[in-house]
């Protein structure tokens, strides 16, 4: 089974529980058998709109990688699979583009 890690607004659903094992073949399966465990946790996961993409805002990493395939992400029974919220960002007010160069405000 697969070693299934949320981030803390999806422990709601799970009791404060941040990691399970999960059975399943693909990322699918995993949020199908997570939603018969957890029930309603789906309904944070999975798009309204396109039932083959996560929510809006919402990212998966399996085995270190982004999953690119959507709810088709194949798993295998050893892999990890985290439940993040996307990461935005990078410019600054005005839309300028953040330079990290070391220094407060990217200036050397």
């Amino acid at each position: 089974m697969a070693t299934v890690f949320l981030s803390i607004p999806l422990r709601r659903y799970t009791g404060g529980e941040a990691s399970m094992e999960v059975p399943g073949a693909t990322l699918r399966a995993i949020v199908r058998n997570l939603n018969e465990r957890y029930p309603g946790i789906v309904e944070s996961l999975v798009n309204p709109d396109d039932a083959d993409r996560l929510m809006p805002g919402l990212g998966a990493i399996v085995d270190g990688e982004p999953a690119n395939m959507g709810l088709l992400t194949p798993i295998d029974e050893r892999s990890e699979v985290h439940f993040i919220p996307a990461i935005s960002g990078g410019a600054i007010a005005g839309g300028a583009p953040v330079a990290d160069h070391g220094t407060p405000g990217g200036m050397k």
